[in-house]
Formats: C-alpha cells, structure tokens, sequence
C-alpha cells in the first residue's frame, strides 16, 4: 500500500443508471485516522457511493481508492482492509447471532471468538438466539459487530445507529472513539444530524447526485447565523441594530429586539452597551439548519 495516499479517494466518479441519475462527478478524498460524515437525504447517492467505493456496482466514469488501491482492480485486497456495514444488512435467520459472526469471520480467514464475545457484551446481544428471533435494533448489533472485529483499518458504515437505543449509541460512539484511537479511518453515512456532530471530523454533502460542500466540522459550524433576543429597560429606536457589523436582521417588539447575525457577536454586545439590557439569550443553528441550507427545503429527494 502506499503510504502517503489518502484512506479514500474518488476522482470523477459517475454513476448512470440509464437516464436516471447516480451520482455525477463525484471528487473528494478521506484522509487516514479520519472520521468522515456522508450527509444527504434519501436518494441523494449515499449509498451508491457506497457500493462503487466497494465495487459492488460499476462506476460509469471515474474512479476510486481505498488505502491507495484501485476499487476495481485490487477489490479483494480491500475488502480484506475494510468493515462495513450496509444500510440493509441480510442475515441467515436460521442462524444464531453467533453462527452467523462466525461464519461471516470464516470468509475472512476466521476471527477471535474471544473478541466475538467481548463486543457481544458491550451491545448486551445474545448470541445464542436465532437470527429470526431478534429485534431490528439487535439485528443491528449483528451487523456492527461483524464490522467492527477484525479492527479494520477503514470503517464503512452506512446509517449505522438505527434501530439502536440510546444506550446502545453511547456504546457504539465508544467503539467509533476506540477505532480512531487506533489509526482507523471511518466513512460514515447519515441523516442523523447530532450524530455526525458528535462524531465526525469532516462531512461531505451530497444532493441529487452532486458533492455540494465538504467541510470541517468546526468550519461549517463556525458559517451558522447566531439568534439573539434581548430585552431592554426600554424599547429601542426603530433601525438602531441594522448597521451593527454581522447583523443581518434586527426585529423590534415593544422592549424586546430578535437579531439574526453572522460571525462574532461583539459589535452586537458594544452595541448593547448603549442600552440597559435585562435579559439576553443566544443560539447558534444547529448543524441540522446548517445543512438544511444547503437544500432550501427540508423535503427528500426521494
């Protein structure tokens, strides 16, 4: 492998299904160690990016790597670095929880029964029930848990929190923290949007097919317009908030002023300081209304 290439690299990346859309030109890249979040709405090409990266499908156009080798030509080769985790995950449910991990592990050369058991614990999984037994959630657990064992050097995980309890993310967030610690890259697709937050170091945006932003976590925050509501001793002057630097709208009613601006907030505060303020209270959008910028409407693609 070559050292110095990114974890995973995609150049130019298209995928046509006939005249229905894929993804088209798809060019970004992951660096090693990262925790890298695939955010879109349903039918944007997650998911395609996805199966091209693992060459499940066949790029129209362009091309993609993995650890600095070729998706197509060394597939095998990576799929023995990768662990992922599909959006739809197929189980054997004639099988127990443990015949199917073993089994999975045995096309790999075999795993640990050992760390089977260990990560078995921390998802509170049975491994001694049928597979056709078993909720959606601790379905779910099977298909991390086959991820997540050999300690892959890339993590793919496609929305891999649903169907999860919250206790049962905490333990999940622990695993991605661990697997970071120890060099792993990790591509995660997702629509939840605390998630990415909590987890990610960079995100990608993808909509109808088409890379829109890619983004350090902080930087994308560091764009969102901050809401400011004050309460004044007395009602101020029509306008008195407009030309502050970094407001981009000041909306008065009787003692209280709304002020949606951009960037820091101290002209805001000097500005205040002219006034006897009461009360005050600040919010930053949240990564959700963020991304929500980025479509114009909260409405999926399909």
């Amino acid at each position: 492998m070559n050292a110095p290439a990114p974890a995973v690299s995609v150049r130019g990346l298209t995928k046509s299904y006939g005249r229905v859309r894929g993804v088209v030109d798809l060019t970004f890249s992951v660096e090693r160690g990262e925790v890298f979040g695939y955010l879109g709405p349903n039918g944007a090409g997650k998911t395609t990016t996805i199966r091209t990266l693992l060459d499940f499908i066949r790029p129209t156009d362009g091309r993609a790597s993995i650890l600095g080798l070729d998706s197509r030509r060394d597939v095998i080769e990576i799929h023995g670095h990768v662990g992922y985790l599909p959006g739809e995950f197929g189980l054997y449910e004639h099988l127990t929880a443990r015949e199917q991990l073993t089994y999975l592990g045995s096309l790999r050369g075999g795993v640990d029964e050992g760390s089977i058991g260990e990560l078995a614990e921390r998802f509170d999984l049975d491994l001694d029930v049928h597979i056709a037994s078993l909720s959606h959630g601790n379905k779910q657990k099977v298909g991390l848990i086959q991820a997540f064992v050999h300690h892959p050097d890339v993590l793919i995980l496609d929305e891999p929190t649903q169907g999860l309890d919250p206790l049962m993310q905490q333990a999940f967030y622990r695993l991605l923290d661990e697997a970071r610690e120890r060099g792993a890259t990790v591509f995660l697709s997702s629509h939840v949007m605390p998630e990415v937050e909590h987890v990610c170091d960079r995100v990608g945006i993808i909509r109808d097919g088409r890379l829109v932003a890619v983004e350090d976590i902080d930087d994308l925050k560091g764009k969102a317009l901050k809401m400011v509501e004050v309460r004044l001793a007395t009602p101020a002057p029509s306008g008195t908030f407009d030309r502050v630097p970094g407001v981009r709208e000041a909306v008065a009613f009787g003692d209280r002023v709304r002020v949606t601006m951009a960037g820091p907030i101290d002209p805001l505060v000097k500005a205040l300081a002219r006034h006897e303020v009461l009360d005050l209270e600040s919010r930053e959008s949240s990564l959700e209304e963020i991304f929500l910028t980025f479509y114009g409407s909260a409405e999926d693609d399909g």
